[in-house]
């Protein structure tokens, strides 16, 4: 029962100097990976965050797990991401496996019915994009994207010459 509530200084003092040790490893490992390690997180990114916190986790309260080797899996963690956003960067399907792609869901005002249901997105949740982007009008919006990040992009439609360069890429109901 001593156990349950407390386990000894011993155990106490490892969690502490392996906790400070392994926390400026992943620190290091992190900064010396690029700023592409620590950007906005698409799915990919979110599942070697969460495999990065596990292993931290596992370091810290496992004593079986030596800080040699949860520096080690630190690493491979993160060389593993950079290979997939290197080459992500490089190859046109590896980008579309890691990240996938970011989806139209309005088009000039009008919802896109099916690329709703695709995307598993309402249409509140559009209708809330287009008033946190400070427009009072669906047909104000030239286009609404769901981004690989999760996050809405909304253009605001222009009376003028419109130019979507910034559409390009972006996958729309029909493809």
């Amino acid at each position: 029962m001593d156990q349950l509530f407390f386990g000894g200084w011993n155990n106490l003092l490892r969690t502490l100097i392996v906790g400070v040790l392994a926390y400026v490893v992943l620190v290091v490992f992190l900064r010396l990976s690029g700023k592409r390690t620590l950007s906005k997180m698409n799915a990919f990114d979110l599942v070697v965050t969460v495999a990065l916190g596990s292993t931290l986790a596992t370091v810290l309260l496992n004593k079986d797990v030596a800080l040699a080797e949860g520096a080690l899996a630190f690493a491979l963690l993160i060389g593993l991401q950079f290979i997939v956003t290197w080459s992500s960067v490089r190859v046109r399907w590896v980008r579309a496996l890691a990240t996938g792609e970011p989806q139209m869901l309005l088009l000039r005002g009008k919802i896109l019915s099916a690329a709703l249901q695709h995307a598993r997105v309402t249409e509140d949740e559009v209708r809330a994009a287009v008033r946190t982007a400070g427009l009072h009008d669906l047909e104000a919006a030239e286009a609404v994207v769901l981004e690989t990040d999760g996050l809405f992009s909304v253009m605001q439609r222009n009376t003028g010459i419109i130019s979507s360069s910034s559409l390009m890429g972006v996958k729309t109901a029909d493809k």
